[in-house]
């Protein structure tokens, strides 16, 4: 069942439910939390919470994000990673948590970084899935731009048409040919916070030396078959001084957990059950 919360005036939706250990899920762009639906299904006892990031699924954009910060597109508003990390917050204030375990993938990963900084003592254990901590490079902002310069087109379907494809592993499209079609269903952003988010991905910072300060557990999976963040760059999160334990789905995509469920959960279980909460 959804219910909503209110952070910086926007109405932004989450579900929570089971019990035992509360684990917060932040979803990928530009899907939803429905994202996570298959892995959950597949864990063992927990208390699952899972938001819709700031202008995804049911959550509200809201007003007032920075302008000005993405040089290739001076005019764009930024959905930036302290926004989310402060309703990421504002979650755990409004259910009263002091703390939990944390699972994100892509830009949710970033986000985690961006919590770590901030509320390190609300971090119980860090699970990055097809994330990472370097900052774009020059080449992946030029696609920003790109992509920016499609929502404002009117070509925010032609963006999801490709997105739907290209973050998901070939292995997965072979073995599944409706994947394809379901998760272009949960691809609902509009132009605005299309915008906004891909200005917000651009100018978010290097995470790099926020690695090397997680005392924290970490759980880094990566996907052999993801084209927008390698393996290489996954095993940075090696370097955490809390430990990290590393895995690779060589026939994962970009959305391996989606793609995968059973085997992510089965990861993931272990690695709560080894963090003795």
């Amino acid at each position: 069942m959804t219910q909503f919360y209110l952070s910086s005036a926007a109405r932004l939706g989450y579900s929570d439910s089971g019990a035992g250990l509360p684990v917060v899920f932040l979803h990928p762009t530009p899907l939803d939390r429905d994202y996570w639906r298959p892995l959950v299904s597949r864990l063992g006892p927990l208390r699952a919470i899972v938001p819709d990031l700031r202008g995804h699924g049911v959550s509200q954009l809201g007003s007032g994000l920075p302008i000005g910060l993405f040089a290739c597109v001076p005019d764009a508003p930024a959905l930036t990673m302290a926004q989310l990390g402060t309703d990421v917050l504002a979650l755990l204030d409004h259910l009263g948590l002091p703390s939990a375990v944390f699972a994100g993938c892509s830009i949710g990963g970033y986000v985690l970084l961006e919590l770590w900084r901030r509320a390190p003592e609300r971090m119980k254990g860090l699970a990055f899935v097809c994330s990472k901590p370097q900052p774009d490079a020059e080449a992946n902002l030029e696609r920003r731009a790109a992509t920016i310069a499609q929502a404002r087109a009117g070509e925010t379907a032609k963006v999801f048409d490709g997105n739907a494809v290209n973050l998901l592993g070939a292995t997965a499209r072979a073995r599944n040919p409706h994947i394809v079609a379901e998760v272009r269903a949960r691809m609902a952003l509009t132009a605005e916070a299309l915008v906004a988010v891909q200005a917000g991905l651009a100018t978010r910072p290097d995470s790099m030396p926020t690695v090397a300060t997680i005392t924290a557990p970490v759980l880094a999976i990566a996907g052999g078959e993801d084209g927008a963040v390698t393996p290489a760059e996954m095993e940075a999160f090696r370097t955490a001084p809390g430990g990290c334990e590393y895995h690779l789905l060589d026939d994962a995509g970009h959305l391996a957990a989606y793609e995968q469920p059973e085997r992510v959960a089965s990861i993931m279980s272990a690695w709560f059950e080894q963090l003795g909460f």
